[in-house]
């Protein structure tokens, strides 16, 4: 298997507390993802013994204004202290801070030449501060047709072109397929074009944001042209389990893998 796969601890298992979700993925033999790390015990979570892949690099802030960019570097150096602690490598952005239910917390409509401009600039700070503190960020595609709206720089095609541009290692794309299906589709092309520059991939199926094999992607498809066009790194399942139950999200792990093993 090429690949590192990893889940998302904040989708499965649901009802059960937060490190024993972790502990539950570990022992499964997968890697683990997190998003915010503010309502988290850093300590708790390194005993559990797992290998963390992503956690969320910020807490505030945004790309394109003064304020916004200076709030997410002044945050994003409590997030690296945390993943450090939990032994975590890479760590997540998105064109803006996401408050309740994903949405924006600063939303718009249309994304300028200036905006364009600053976000430029303040990913080369990003990636800076990721090369001084020997971490990489990644900058996540997002969707804006269903669950967030008035993102800028959310498609995939947008994500590419500023990593492209500020052309360091320390700062990747997530390339997130679950996303990128809904506002973009032809995923089999954008991992073509995009795997040199991706730090991770994440995948939920389409409609409805549940593990592989539950719609309408060919998963073992896109699997194999991660492994052709040469992607080594993780695959992440940022997806619910169709049944949420605690049986069912074991089943879910269990479609994830058997889609992802090529």
């Amino acid at each position: 298997m090429p690949f590192t796969l990893a889940v998302c601890a904040e989708m499965v298992f649901t009802d059960l507390p937060l490190p024993e979700r972790v502990r539950r993925i570990h022992d499964r033999g997968f890697a683990c993802e997190i998003w915010g790390w503010t309502d988290k015990d850093a300590a708790v979570l390194a005993a559990t013994g797992a290998r963390f892949t992503s956690m969320t690099g910020y807490v505030e802030g945004d790309l394109t204004t003064p304020d916004g960019a200076d709030a997410l570097l002044r945050t994003a150096e409590p997030s690296i202290a945390f993943a450090r602690e939990i032994g975590c490598p890479t760590l997540n952005i998105h064109g803006t801070g996401l408050g309740e239910g994903g949405l924006p917390v600063r939303p718009v409509d249309v994304v300028t030449g200036e905006m364009w401009f600053a976000a430029l600039r303040t990913l080369e700070r990003v990636a800076a501060l990721a090369e001084r503190s020997g971490v990489t960020y990644v900058i996540e595609n997002l969707n804006t047709e269903v669950d967030h709206p008035g993102t800028p720089f959310a498609r995939a095609a947008d994500t590419l072109a500023l990593v492209r541009a500020v052309g360091s290692p320390h700062l990747r794309m997530n390339l997130d397929l679950y996303h990128a299906q809904i506002g973009e589709g032809n995923l089999v092309e954008l991992v073509r074009r995009a795997v040199p520059f991706v730090g991770e991939v994440q995948v939920a199926d389409v409609p409805g944001r549940c593990e592989p094999g539950t719609g309408e992607v060919a998963w073992p498809f896109v699997a194999r042209a991660l492994a052709d066009a040469g992607y080594e790194g993780v695959v992440a399942m940022e997806a619910f389990a169709s049944d949420p139950s605690v049986d069912g999200s074991e089943r879910a792990l269990d479609r994830f893998r058997k889609a992802f093993t090529v």
